[in-house]
C-alpha cells in the first residue's frame, strides 16, 4: 500500500524559509516515476487549495500565483521523495500542508499533513 509521510513544517517567523518534504514508500522507483506529484494547503476555516504540481519526469511545474517566485518544487525519484522549499514566507502562509501522489488511471494517495506557521 502506497504511503506519503511530510516533514519540514514548523514555526517560522515573517521572511523566513522551510524545506518540506515527503516521502513515498510501499511501492517500487518505477511506480513513484509515473506519479504526478503536488503540494496542497489546508488553513482554517478555508478549503484545501492547490499550491505546487510536478510532472512525472519533473517537468510540467505549476504553481498557484500566491506562491509565484516563493516556492519551489522538485523531485528525487530515486529517493521515493518530493520537495517544497519555501522562502520569504508570509503570515497567510500559514496552513496544513498536504502531499499527493496522482497515479495514472488510479485514485490519489495522499499524506497526513505537516504544519506550517509564519508569525512573529
Amino acid at each position: 500500500q502506497v504511503q506519503l509521510v511530510e516533514s519540514g513544517g514548523g514555526l517560522v517567523q515573517p521572511g523566513g524559509s522551510l524545506r518540506l518534504s515527503c516521502a513515498a514508500s510501499g511501492l517500487a522507483y518505477s511506480t513513484f516515476t509515473s506519479y504526478a506529484m503536488s503540494w496542497h494547503r489546508q488553513a482554517p476555516g478555508k478549503e484545501r487549495e492547490l499550491v505546487a504540481s510536478i510532472g512525472v519526469g519533473g517537468g510540467n511545474i505549476k504553481y498557484d500565483d500566491s506562491v509565484k517566485g516563493r516556492f519551489t518544487i522538485s523531485r528525487h525519484n530515486g529517493q521515493l521523495t518530493v520537495y517544497l522549499e519555501m522562502n520569504s514566507l508570509k503570515p497567510e502562509d500559514t496552513a496544513v500542508y498536504y502531499c499527493k501522489a496522482s497515479p495514472n488511471g488510479g485514485p490519489p494517495v495522499w499524506g497526513q499533513g505537516t504544519q506550517v506557521t509564519v508569525s512573529s
